[in-house]
């Protein structure tokens, strides 16, 4: 059975290019827009990682991980942040909420799926 993963990203564009990795790599993906539409799409299921970008509207990254974390289900759901921060300041905000990974845009397909083998959930 396929490992599912949760792509959140304001940007359609990069969800798309995300998801079509993913799946090319044989996940399952479910995509959300921002923090508070992932939240609503963690209804129990198993995600064995989740994507997510830091800066969005509605609810940011590093908010979501933290809610996300929050729920006994997805304590252990490994977090990759893909973003446009490089910033320390940001990358230990994410640490702190829960991020395993951080990978920074533009960012090579290859390099997001290492990441995310090393990472998925068994």
């Amino acid at each position: 059975m396929a490992k599912t993963i949760l792509v959140v990203d304001d940007s359609a564009s990069l969800r798309q290019v995300v998801s079509i990795a993913l799946k090319g790599a044989g996940y399952d993906v479910i995509e959300a827009c921002d923090g508070k539409d992932a939240l609503s799409k963690l209804t129990g299921q198993k995600i064995h990682l989740i994507i997510s970008d830091v800066n969005m509207p509605n609810m940011d990254g590093i908010t979501f991980v933290k809610e996300a974390k929050q729920k006994a289900e997805y304590k252990f759901t490994p977090v990759i942040m893909l973003t446009t921060e490089a910033g320390e300041d940001k990358k230990q905000a994410g640490q702190a909420a829960g991020a395993k990974a951080w990978v920074v845009k533009p960012f090579q397909p290859a390099q997001m799926l290492t990441a995310v083998s090393k990472l998925v959930l068994p």
